[in-house]
């Protein structure tokens, strides 16, 4: 049955995880841990485990040093005997007070109910009540548990009765004292608040509000926080007046030969027989009460509880005193009160400490070394809750451990349980791969391998126990195991089967070209694998690669057919002297411009153009200083003329030009005084220059023609017609 409930526990947490992703499986566990301890916690189950653990705490701090402030009258059974009966006459009563008063004490707690007179020598105790100033007595308010108990009425009229109730836990024991308690709208004071604030007056200590909060009271340095309900290791607790959580103190007795004290504690019989010296009791607060153990006013503190054997409890005077020290100690000496943290830094440390246990487990799989790791936690954690106890500070210890050892519990039963799953799966993967030709491998997240199928052995070159467990690293050149890391995490992190190809060595150095496809996997308990399955595509890639080869030789012979073709169509429609196109390009331009102007009802101007004075430098300079004139001429027209315009040399010192799209005659005219212009500037050929003009000859279509003959021969003639006017012009047709 237990099985089975931990196999449950386990799916759930598994079904759990899978929609907030796997890399949150420790942060999961320690949520879910931590929410049901503090659910536990909230109803109260471990509140009595708490309060054991504190009063660990309280027995294993060190001693603090001797108290001297306080002395203990004890009413002992040596003490009835001397008196001879009890409740003691008020008579002896009244003695032990004027012996006390002889010593000059600063303050004289009577824990001893008064409220009826018990002769001989009531008239005497009500002398010594009036006489004393600094004499406290007591009284018991009423409760759910106790009936009242009235004070003398001689100290209630002088304001010096306190209330000795105390506020009992769960288990019978006493961790908190009570410092004020109002009823009917009467704010009463308890007798160790009485006592703490005579003693603390000669200091100039009065009780004030707290700086940081008026509801909380301060003592000189020190401020006392309210108990809440739920402080600390509690729930639901009493909280009635204003309580505080005590932190007794650990003394060593000065009187080692008593059976059990923690003050300087005097018999009340040596007291009325003058056997004490004066200095136990001058200048210190004096408390009288029972230690007899026939008067039973015995209680339960933290210090009453030990490892072996039964709890000794204190009597009630030595609690008092325990109350009367923490006030004072705490107002003069700073000496730290019991605080406890707020419950959003307790949840988020019982968290902390539940997330830690998971990490712990989950990370640190060795056996022996999680078992270390997880001793030197609790350890650490004991010690924490220990010197902070040291401070002042209450912090949870049980919760903690609890959330720490059940989230690792929780997680080890995890991992077993994906032990065996996983177990399972690399048998199942095993049989299964072993039937396949192809090179199979699976590996785990740490990218290990697991399962090899036999072909992948002999591929590789290693058998499968040497594999087994290795990585990549382990067998392969440095940057081929990176690719493979590196291809293997895409499909870990995508979840996506990916195909690569990759180069692979294998155990004799010879080098394959592979094709390897990966796939994700996972089992039911949630362990994710990679499986890799390889083909060898050595020859294929040699084969392409012989293939590509020849395809770049062939490209490569295309490629020098196409330029002697380029080559040549530019040959034949180009003059090998100017560069510009020649007679056969330009007819090819002027049917093609024509067209288009007829089809977009433009103008297109023919220019016929011939240079003046080429035949002087060509027959005194020669024909080499010709053939450079004609060519920087050449270039001096296609620079002057625009990109949509077309210049050619039809032979010797003629050339064309055809200007498109033109708006209008001014626009052709414009361009042949651009032409003339630039054509006049000097030309320098070697340590000649040379001046030459031209003659133009303009025909506009459609004006003059609509077809490409008749506006040749009309520029042509209207160019003849410029030169025979005077040269360096242009004419119209």
């Amino acid at each position: 049955m237990s099985k089975q409930l931990d196999k449950r526990l386990v799916k759930f947490l598994s079904g759990l995880k899978k929609p907030l992703g796997r890399g949150h499986r420790e942060l999961i566990t320690a949520s879910c841990v931590a929410v049901c301890i503090l659910l536990l916690r909230s109803i109260g189950l471990f509140q009595s485990l708490e309060l054991a653990a504190l009063d660990q705490l309280f027995r294993l701090r060190p001693y603090d040093p001797p108290e001297e402030r306080i002395t203990i009258v004890a009413i002992d059974e040596a003490s009835l005997r001397h008196v001879g009966t009890w409740p003691i006459p008020d008579n002896a009563i009244a003695q032990l007070l004027q012996k006390l008063k002889a010593f000059h004490p600063r303050a004289i707690g009577l824990d001893i109910y008064r409220d009826l007179p018990v002769e001989p020598g009531y008239e005497n105790l009500v002398k010594a009540y009036k006489s004393m100033p600094n004499l406290i007595g007591i009284e018991q308010l009423a409760n759910k548990k106790n009936a009242s108990v009235l004070p003398p009425a001689v100290l209630n009229q002088l304001d010096q009765v306190g209330f000795n109730n105390v506020i009992y836990d769960i288990d019978g024991k006493i961790r908190r004292s009570l410092l004020y308690w109002h009823i009917n709208n009467q704010a009463h004071e308890s007798f160790a608040l009485k006592l703490a604030l005579l003693y603390l007056k000669s200091y100039g200590i009065n009780p004030q509000s707290a700086a940081n909060n008026s509801e909380y009271l301060q003592l000189g340095k020190a401020v006392f926080t309210r108990f809440q309900a739920n402080d600390g290791g509690y729930v639901r607790a009493d909280a009635k007046g204003y309580q505080i959580l005590s932190n007794f103190p650990k003394l060593r007795c000065p009187n080692p030969s008593a059976d059990s004290c923690s003050y300087r504690q005097v018999s009340m019989r040596d007291v009325l027989t003058d056997k004490i010296p004066k200095e136990w009791f001058s200048d210190r607060i004096v408390v009288i009460g029972s230690t007899a153990p026939s008067l039973q006013d015995f209680v339960f503190v933290p210090q009453s509880s030990d490892f072996m054997g039964a709890a000794k409890p204190i009597a009630g005077i030595e609690l008092q005193a325990h109350f009367i020290n923490e006030l004072i100690s705490a107002a003069l000496d700073g000496r730290p009160l019991l605080q406890v943290w707020p419950k959003l830094w307790e949840y988020l440390w019982i968290f902390a400490w539940s997330y830690l246990g998971a990490v712990t487990a989950w990370r640190i799989r060795h056996p022996s070394r999680s078992l270390i790791s997880i001793v030197i936690c609790c350890l650490l954690l004991m010690l924490s809750v220990y010197l902070a106890f040291l401070f002042g500070w209450w912090i949870p210890i049980l919760p903690s451990l609890l959330t720490f050892g059940t989230s690792v519990i929780w997680i080890t039963r995890y991992l077993v349980y994906t032990q065996e799953e996983l177990k399972r799966s690399k048998e199942f993967l095993q049989q299964v791969i072993n039937t396949i030709p192809d090179p199979v491998f699976v590996k785990n997240e740490q990218h290990q391998w697991i399962v090899l199928n036999e072909a992948y052995c002999r591929f590789i070159g290693y058998p499968n126990q040497l594999l087994n467990e290795k990585s990549d690293y382990d067998f392969f050149p440095k940057h081929e195991a990176d690719v493979f890391r590196q291809q293997d995490e895409m499909v870990f992190q995508s979840h996506q089967p990916q195909e690569s190809e990759e180069e692979f060595t294998d155990a004799y150095g010879k080098t394959h070209l592979i094709a390897t496809k990966r796939s994700f996997h996972k089992d039911a308990a949630g362990n994710y694998f990679l499986v890799g399955v390889i083909r060898d595509i050595t020859k294929r890639k040699q084969r392409e690669e012989q293939l590509k080869r020849t395809a770049d030789e062939l490209y490569r012979s295309n490629s020098e057919l196409k330029r002697k073709e380029d080559h040549l169509r530019y040959l034949a429609y180009h003059d090998p002297l100017t560069g510009l196109s020649n007679r056969k390009f330009f007819m090819e331009q002027l049917h093609e411009s024509l067209d288009w102007a007829a089809n977009n009802n433009l103008l297109l101007g023919l220019l016929f153009i011939d240079l003046d004075g080429f035949k002087q430098v060509n027959d005194t300079l020669g024909h080499e200083i010709g053939d450079r004139l004609l060519v920087t001429v050449g270039q001096r027209l296609s620079n002057c003329l625009r990109g949509s315009d077309t210049v050619s040399r039809l032979g010797g010192d003629e050339f064309t030009v055809i200007v498109r799209a033109i708006p209008n005659v001014q626009v052709a005219a414009k361009v042949a005084e651009k032409i003339l212009g630039t054509i006049t500037e000097p030309i320098v050929l070697d340590e000649y220059t040379t001046n030459v003009s031209a003659s133009i000859g303009i025909s506009i279509y459609p004006f003059n023609s609509n077809d490409s003959e008749n506006l040749i021969k009309q520029a042509d003639t209207a160019m003849y017609r410029a030169k025979n006017l005077g040269k360096n012009r242009y004419e119209f047709a």
